[in-house]
């Protein structure tokens, strides 16, 4: 499966990771990608930096890089109606969003509730991404989701980082399967994201491969051969 693009990485702006943003994207060209994402942390992450971080990408010039490279950001869910932390003015100056149910920003509720929280973030018009929704600690109807996300031009993650084994999302593989069966279902698009916290994992989908293929997942319905069709969705 052709891998050319990797969008949901942090940089030491959100406190908890350990390289800068030359040094994560540098590490995503000498990888061979063609496209890289910064997603950091939005406010309401414990430690992560002031909404202020967001509103002045325009001085970051992609070209210096050698790589293309959009600014986005990991926004946190804070209720079951889908409400995000950062505002509407801060949100149209990123190229994309990710947005995530966290426990330090939401607990854990219902199927109901985590289903509605997801599926109402979608609202928000830069949030191309539902990270990790196959997290266990936040069940989810992956089947109302997948049809929510096909309608409303929104991508699912396979997060590498939930199937690492010894992970923080204990179980997310054993659900992978169930969201790729609705994706399917629905022709739901995916995207394999790192979730790197460091330059080493830049790019690093190996076992979001391994669930792909074990589950013999369509290619056409995965993003990340295709920067060129990331940028066109993340514009539409």
């Amino acid at each position: 499966m052709k891998d050319l693009l990797d969008v949901h990485m942090h940089t030491i702006a959100s406190v908890h990771a350990y390289s800068t943003l030359r040094e994560m994207i540098t590490a995503g060209r000498e990888k061979g990608l063609k496209l890289v994402g910064i997603a950091d942390h939005a406010p309401s992450m414990p430690g992560a930096f002031h909404e202020f971080y967001f509103c002045n990408f325009k001085v970051i010039r992609p070209e210096a890089y050698g790589i293309d490279v959009v600014m986005g950001a990991e926004l946190n869910i804070l209720d079951y109606c889908g409400s995000v932390d950062l505002k509407e003015h801060l949100l149209s100056r990123l190229d994309y969003a990710i947005a995530s149910l966290h426990d330090p920003c939401i607990r854990p509720g219902t199927r109901e509730q985590n289903t509605a929280a997801l599926i109402g973030a979608m609202r928000h018009p830069k949030v191309r991404i539902i990270g990790h929704p196959d997290n266990p600690l936040y069940p989810v109807d992956f089947d109302a989701l997948a049809e929510a996300a096909s309608r409303r031009h929104v991508l699912l993650e396979c997060n590498n980082s939930s199937y690492t084994p010894g992970g923080s999302r204990t179980g997310s593989r054993e659900l992978a399967g169930e969201l790729l069966a609705a994706c399917r279902k629905h022709h739901a698009m995916v995207i394999m994201g790192s979730d790197a916290h460091i330059d080493l994992d830049v790019g690093n989908h190996q076992f979001a491969q391994e669930i792909l293929a074990q589950n013999e997942f369509p290619e056409e319905l995965v993003i990340n051969g295709d920067p060129e069709r990331f940028r066109a969705w993340i514009r539409d």
